[in-house]
């Protein structure tokens, strides 16, 4: 980075922190509409979860095959083609053209998250003050999860209360777009010695010295990433089947809860230590995944929000525990191939088990597949937890 960039005004990584959440927000903002997509267009929960599970495949193809293309080309090309993918998932919501429409627009959406998850998370760091660079972190971190957490929120409020529901969203991320390209614009390109990009398949790249400490971080990840799956593909279904709660801005607000929950679990690592939070985190997890389970057992929405607060907090503690953990271990030559390996397997958590949601549904019902999703997951955490609690990550 040019240290011209170093000496941009404080607005900086603010600013590039807003293009960051604009950009995640309307990758979740078809989450509370899904319901009202299957009433007009006739498909099954199932077919829901797939709709959902196509915006991961589209990340993590990205991450695959372009992961380090700001590095080549410049974060703001990067970034530009980001939101113009944005742009185009949300015209094909716009258009309501049938299923194939609304997969397209799913798989932009991923393309989309998957070029954002890496430039503007180095566009947030890099652009800010080196007095800064904590904050900045923080920024970054709280713009991904703000941003993931505020689609559904504003999708379900728009919904809710102004007329055409499966249009006015679409039109306000659009909106939105149009400022974040006009913001980014504005900031400085901290890529000073561009080349031409190369498209080839990068591969799970694992150290041998970090390998110790993958398997039980990215695990942790999968786990937590599932629960943010399951609220973000099937809870307004939940609320709407099991519940009896139809109201299209509680179901957007639920989903807020449990990303505005991870970026306070985030904010709480440091202070807790990195050492502690992974296993504490997974724990909390598992609390929130038995307050979900009781939620619809019971059928009871303030345990859902209970359990979306908790469960949130978990995912947080042990995801940001996790990163860290993980970066730490990697040699420096590695460390980008380690981090983006560490992502794969996060976004598969968030889609494979959420299909398996919308398969049992076909025969278990929606309730009984949540119960069956919220005793996988709570094994495969209780197991993370234990397991780094008698073997603490050593790192170098």
């Amino acid at each position: 980075m040019s240290d011209r960039s170093r000496t941009r005004p404080r607005l900086g990584y603010p600013a590039a922190a807003a293009v960051f959440a604009i950009g995640m927000l309307g990758t979740t903002l078809p989450t509370p509409l899904y319901g009202l997509y299957r009433k007009e267009l006739g498909f099954s929960e199932f077919v829901v979860t797939v709709v959902f599970a196509v915006y991961a495949v589209g990340v993590i193809a990205v991450l695959l095959l372009a992961g380090n293309f700001s590095d080549q080309v410049g974060r703001r090309p990067v970034l530009l083609t980001a939101l113009g993918l944005s742009a185009a998932s949300a015209v094909c919501f716009l258009f309501e053209g049938g299923l194939p429409v609304l997969l397209l627009g799913r798989l932009l959406s991923g393309f989309s998250a998957g070029l954002f998850s890496g430039a503007a998370t180095v566009t947030v760091m890099e652009v800010a003050p080196r007095e800064r660079a904590e904050r900045a972190g923080f920024a970054a971190t709280a713009a991904n999860m703000g941003g993931l957490g505020c689609g559904p929120l504003v999708a379900g409020l728009l919904a809710q209360y102004v007329s055409s529901p499966l249009t006015v969203p679409f039109l306000v991320d659009l909106a939105l777009i149009a400022a974040a390209c006009v913001l980014l614009w504005a900031l400085p390109e901290t890529v000073a010695e561009r080349r031409r990009p190369r498209l080839r398949p990068q591969g799970l790249t694992v150290p041998s010295e970090a390998r110790g400490v993958f398997t039980p971080a990215a695990t942790a990840a999968f786990a937590g990433f599932a629960l943010l799956g399951l609220f973000t593909a099937v809870a307004p279904s939940f609320l709407a089947q099991t519940l009896s709660e139809r109201n299209l801005a509680v179901a957007g607000a639920i989903v807020f809860t449990v990303f505005l929950a991870s970026v306070v679990g985030q904010s709480l690592t440091d202070r807790i230590g990195r050492h502690r939070t992974l296993p504490g985190g997974c724990f909390v997890l598992v609390a929130g995944l038995l307050l979900v389970a009781a939620a619809l057992y019971w059928e009871s929405l303030p345990l859902l929000v209970a359990g979306a607060v908790c469960g949130g907090l978990g995912q947080g503690l042990s995801f940001r525990a996790a990163v860290g953990t993980v970066s730490a271990a990697a040699p420096a030559e590695h460390r980008g191939g380690t981090i983006s390996s560490f992502f794969v397997i996060a976004y598969l958590g968030i889609s494979l088990p959420v299909v398996g949601v919308g398969a049992l549904t076909l025969a278990a019902g929606l309730r009984d597949a949540g119960l069956i999703f919220t005793a996988c997951v709570m094994v495969l955490a209780v197991g993370v937890g234990l397991y780094v609690l008698r073997k603490p990550p050593r790192t170098a």
